[in-house]
């Protein structure tokens, strides 16, 4: 690939992208509705709240039901996780660190914007050990005024990396983070795991791939060794 394409920052998406999280956040928040009335399995929850942040999840939650949930409903779901997590149920995603490690050779300034908490975010950060690569640059949607699919997080991001969006590429999974990042005016590659690449597509991704070991060749960094 040409190094035209290198970008001056890259800013990661987190679940789904960098930890492989959805199962578990999607699970403990099917859980808690189920325990609450709204019967639901983690791949349902999965369908209906990938790459939403808590709060946004709550406003739709209280719709179904009905009623308000306890003010401390987004507290008690991330303790779910959280302990989730550290019973050792947390992994990377495959080839993550490899991808995250080849950027951080290059030089080239990263940061993780995710929908999720900071307490939920910090949890996965101290875990997973190539997150050292994102020191600094660890923002969620507490850090913002709006969640993704508003551009808030990626902008945020490129000026913590001291970059001009249209000078960086987002890494994302989700159609709302897909949204977001192109909101914002940067290049975004999808990351076609969890969410067809058709889905992404719909979503104004114009380039797709599947397997972190073409994230370098994208970035312009030649490809990843085997």
């Amino acid at each position: 690939m040409s190094a035209s394409l290198r970008p001056a920052a890259v800013l990661f998406d987190c679940d789904g992208v960098l930890a492989d999280s959805e199962a578990v956040a999607n699970g403990a928040i099917a859980d808690d509705l189920s325990e609450r009335g709204w019967p639901m399995t983690m791949e349902e929850a999965k369908h209906a709240f990938m790459g939403t942040a808590l709060p946004d999840i709550r406003h739709v939650v209280e719709r179904r039901l009905g009623a308000a949930l306890p003010e401390d409903w987004s507290e008690l779901v991330v303790a779910r996780i959280v302990a989730r997590y550290a019973a050792g149920v947390l992994e990377p995603i495959r080839g993550a660190a490899t991808a995250v490690e080849a950027v951080a050779a290059a030089g080239i300034p990263m940061a993780v914007a995710s929908n999720s908490g900071r307490a939920e975010l910090r949890a996965k950060a101290a875990i997973l050990p190539f997150f050292r690569h994102f020191e600094g640059r660890l923002l969620c949607f507490e850090d913002v005024a709006r969640a993704k699919p508003w551009p808030d997080l990626y902008l945020a991001a490129a000026a913590l990396c001291g970059a001009a969006p249209g000078n960086c590429v987002v890494i994302e999974d989700s159609t709302a983070g897909a949204r977001a990042g192109l909101a914002a005016g940067c290049r975004v590659l999808g990351f076609a795991q969890d969410t067809p690449a058709a889905d992404l597509r719909a979503a104004g991704v114009t380039e797709v791939f599947h397997d972190h070991a073409e994230l370098p060749a994208l970035l312009g960094l030649g490809r990843m060794a085997a």
